[in-house]
């Protein structure tokens, strides 16, 4: 990884916002999108505030003050939440950013309805509305410069960040894999509605999850998104099997990957290990978590997981999640900061 010395303007902005509180805050749905949650610098005190399962120590609709002028978007994962990363928007506040996170259709907390490749096509999309519903927001349009934009995305997200990096995948790529890989990489194919468990209704299950998706994912139409103003990327854990990988040999904007050897849901050797292969040196690996799952960059982790969802997210035995996640918060954050800034 490359040196990175902060310049002193760097340095005397972060003087300036060490005192400052994160606020949280939210752009409502339209009839097209959902809402659009946002955490940014406020001078205004923090308080705890419970948000689903969460505790977190923020300041509701505080009122925003200028950080250093540019916006981060993160994209959540399947069935994901603004909160769960929660810790990696506060390390990007800390630095002066404004942090964005659309709720993707369908694909989210309140609606988990059509995950994988149906939400996978319509993300970066999205992605590109909420940095719209930003730059018209009067509270945070005079605070902004949207020519360079970030985008951050982990698992389904990691999927929409490298779309949003120039990668070119297609439906019918995600067909293949999974003709190909059923069985090795299967809670990508078919998510959490079952598993394998080497008892006699396996072979069930895989004729079913295989006659789903030869009928659902046949398109070979790449699916691509371009957006001029998202100028560095970051994928952790992403879902990539059915990324053509010639198109993430030279990414459009400066690339960071974060993997985790761990990963059950997305098996790193048909996901995020391929996207290094293609991609090094033209690309960062900004961090590998030997011992981390897929829910390793779940910061705060959602509490109580059980079942398959519990096996998938919550952390192995001894993966050290308190020396570890915020040095990967810190190393994500220094390379927006490298990119993005001045």
């Amino acid at each position: 990884m490359r040196s990175f010395c902060l310049p002193a303007l760097a340095l005397a902005l972060l003087s300036g916002l060490a005192q400052a509180a994160v606020g949280l805050g939210e752009i409502p749905a339209t009839a097209g999108d959902g809402p659009v949650t946002l955490y940014y610098p406020t001078s205004d005190e923090a308080r705890p505030v419970q948000r689903g399962r969460f505790t977190l120590t923020l300041a509701p609709q505080g009122t925003p003050v200028r950080g250093n002028g540019r916006l981060v978007l993160i994209s959540h994962g399947s069935g994901g939440s603004p909160w769960v990363h929660a810790d990696l928007a506060r390390s990007l506040v800390e630095a002066g950013f404004v942090v964005a996170m659309p709720e993707h259709r369908a694909d989210n907390y309140r609606n988990d309805s059509d995950p994988g490749p149906d939400s996978w096509t319509m993300r970066p999309a999205e992605v590109s509305r909420a940095i719209d519903a930003v730059g018209r927001d009067a509270r945070f349009a005079p605070l902004l410069k949207l020519d360079k934009v970030g985008v951050y995305g982990m698992s389904a997200g990691g999927h929409t960040a490298l779309s949003m990096a120039g990668g070119r995948w297609s439906p019918a790529g995600f067909k293949q894999h999974c003709e190909a890989h059923l069985v090795e990489d299967f809670q990508t194919c078919v998510g959490l509605i079952t598993r394998l468990t080497g008892g006699h209704l396996d072979g069930l299950k895989k004729w079913a999850a295989l006659a789903v998706i030869r009928h659902r994912f046949d398109d070979a139409a790449p699916r691509a998104h371009s957006d001029s103003r998202v100028a560095a990327v970051v994928a952790g854990v992403p879902a990539s099997a059915d990324f053509d990988m010639a198109s993430l040999a030279a990414p459009r904007v400066p690339l960071g990957l974060i993997t985790a050897q761990q990963d059950r849901w997305l098996v790193p050797r048909f996901h995020s290990d391929r996207v290094l292969e293609a991609c090094l040196p033209r690309c960062e690996h900004i961090a590998d978590l030997p011992t981390g799952g897929h829910g390793a960059l779940l910061s705060p982790p959602p509490p109580g997981l059980t079942g398959l969802v519990g096996d998938m997210l919550n952390d192995p035995p001894d993966f050290d999640r308190r020396a570890t996640t915020a040095e990967v918060d810190r190393k994500t954050t220094a390379f927006f900061m490298r990119h993005l800034l001045p």
